[in-house]
């Protein structure tokens, strides 16, 4: 399986490439179906076209989202309508977070380009008290069982991107034209490390390539 695999995701990537689609906006309602009904503030961490902050903003009274690329924060200012509760802002996730103490904490397919346990740490510091802090990240395959849930996801993908597109080619979604690296931690040193910072937390492995971190402070 492990030899056949990158030949299979290859061949996926160029299926793909012609047929996008937002694996991270897939979750998007997974995660509002996790928060309450309204809140306060919320923090988007890497917040790139500004979907998800939008999305928030519909329960919250402010969200702000922050994203090192300039680029992709300048395309969410120009995509949320004005009056909208939301603010975006260029800057380091460590170390540009506006002061304060966020009911909600998200963080998409972003984690894996902070240092894992100094960034859970960070996200826990700003997490109000009863506060919710969800993370849907990438992980790098290793074991057996994350090769296989690999495989199990390659026709759901395929199948999702006809769908979604209709059968057409399509351009690259918004969302889409940030700059991306690989992901370098493999699944179970991502549980170990989440659970020395954050107590009771239970990662998950997700179709698509992802991992959910669901935890309450």
């Amino acid at each position: 399986m492990t030899a056949v695999l990158p030949r299979l995701l290859r061949a996926l990537d160029r299926f793909h490439a012609t047929h996008p689609w937002d694996h991270n906006a897939h979750y998007h309602r997974w995660i509002l179906r996790r928060l309450p009904g309204r809140f306060t503030g919320a923090l988007d961490v890497g917040s790139g076209s500004g979907d998800l902050a939008r999305l928030l903003a519909t329960r919250a009274e402010a969200v702000h989202g922050i994203d090192a690329d300039p680029a992709i924060v300048e395309r969410a200012r120009e995509r949320t309508a004005p009056g909208a509760p939301v603010t975006f802002s260029v800057g380091d996730a460590l170390e540009d977070v506006p002061s304060g103490s966020y009911d909600v904490i998200t963080c998409v397919a972003t984690i894996h380009h902070l240092p894992f346990g100094e960034a859970l740490t960070h996200f826990r510091r700003h997490l109000a008290p009863g506060g919710t802090l969800i993370v849907v990240g990438l992980y790098r395959p290793r074991s057996r069982s994350d090769y296989l849930l690999d495989a199990v996801a390659i026709p759901s993908n395929i199948a999702m991107a006809w769908i979604k597109n209709k059968g057409r080619k399509a351009p690259r979604p918004a969302a889409m034209t940030a700059p991306t690296r690989p992901a370098t931690m493999a699944f179970a040193d991502i549980v170990r490390d989440a659970r020395l910072v954050l107590p009771g937390a239970r990662p998950r492995r997700r179709l698509f390539w992802r991992y959910t971190l669901v935890w309450k402070r």
